[in-house]
């Protein structure tokens, strides 16, 4: 890979020369602007306002222009003796973990390669230094005419070097966010949760770009004069729609899982649930509804148990009495039975004897 810039990598005393090479590449499709009459290609031309001549590249230079329009002219010499210790220069400003650098200042990567052999072994030292603390390096460095801020990784067995956004750089999100007060119910959120869990992870290494594809391919079918326009899809309008989002969170699941294989389209949706629901209670408080009918409803039915525990209680007691009263009247009944005989025993006198003749 052809370097873009060469330089050193300062990091304490230690000087590690290094080559600068782009990470990225764009494979997006360009195109010419053409003359719609008669296909002929629309070309932009720089022209010097001053005496209308077009110039070529070799005398085109840089220059700030002020508020009342004029122009200072301003040199690749000039900024070459500006006094930047960054000039040629990565020079590493602190250590921090990773997790601290905001997404939204990342911008272009690039790999860092060492320059030359001497350059293996600074350059190796640096790279397991930054594997073994799990830290990044924050770095300053001057490319294309400006100081820029940078993180230093390790991505494989080579320093990569990502470029950030100075803090300054960053907008505030004002207004971005909907307004007003917006709930969201947790019937919602398990359905959320459920979605995100079906869907799982993928491996990034297999998404592509689908359509740069079907670019090259309208391309390529009407370059061998193929192309067929496809059939539109009815576009459904954007913005406005008032939808059901319990509805569409579970068609989502069901959609996802349908197209993993998993289940029928037509599958039950299970939420994932947060926490376990509370057991009710045998006996639930009565729910006020409308005040005084409730509170008479629950004293009309506590005066009705009331009554029933009552009458319960009531039955019961005549039963007791009922055989405790059975029970004396055997015992009276008895003891009279008892007396009797006793009394018909001891009246009762013993026949006179008869006297033996002589």
């Amino acid at each position: 890979m052809r370097s873009i810039w060469n330089g050193a990598i300062s990091f304490g005393l230690v000087s590690i020369p290094i080559k600068l090479v782009n990470a990225t590449e764009s494979h997006s499709i360009s195109f010419r602007q053409i003359h719609l009459g008669d296909g002929g290609r629309i070309r932009y031309r720089k022209v010097c306002e001053l005496d209308g001549e077009e110039v070529p590249a070799g005398e085109i230079g840089k220059g700030y222009e002020e508020a009342d329009g004029s122009i200072i002219p301003i040199t690749d010499e000039d900024l070459a003796q500006l006094p930047i210790a960054t000039a040629k220069t990565i020079e590493i400003v602190s250590f921090v973990p990773a997790d601290e650098i905001d997404p939204l200042q990342m911008d272009a990567a690039y790999y860092l390669a060492a320059n030359g052999p001497t350059a293996a072994k600074p350059y190796t030292l640096l790279r397991e230094a930054l594997k073994r603390s799990r830290r990044v390096a924050i770095a300053k460095y001057a490319l294309r005419g400006r100081e820029r801020l940078g993180m230093l990784r390790v991505v494989d067995d080579v320093i990569a070097m990502h470029g950030l956004l100075w803090p300054d750089e960053i907008r505030v999100p004002e207004g971005v966010a909907p307004e007003g007060k917006v709930s969201v119910r947790e019937a919602e959120l398990d359905l959320a949760d459920a979605l995100m869990a079906t869907l799982g992870e993928v491996e990034m290494a297999s998404l592509t770009d689908e359509y740069r594809e079907a670019v090259e391919a309208m391309i390529t079918a009407k370059s061998e004069g193929a192309f067929e326009p496809p059939a539109q899809a009815e576009a459904e309008p954007a913005g406005g729609k008032v939808i059901d989002l319990m509805a569409a969170l579970e068609n989502s699941v069901r959609a996802a899982k349908a197209s993993r294989g998993e289940a029928g389209p037509e599958a039950e949706v299970t939420p994932i649930r947060r926490k376990a629901a509370a057991p009710k209670t045998a006996a639930a408080a009565p729910k006020s509804v409308g005040g005084k009918k409730s509170t008479a409803a629950t004293k009309k039915t506590a005066a009705s148990g009331t009554k029933k525990t009552a009458s319960a209680k009531s039955t019961s007691a005549r039963s007791t009495t009922a055989r405790s009263t059975a029970s004396k009247s055997t015992a009276k009944s008895t003891s009279k039975a008892a007396s009797a005989k006793k009394t018909a025993a001891a009246t009762k006198k013993p026949a006179p004897r008869k006297q033996a003749s002589a």
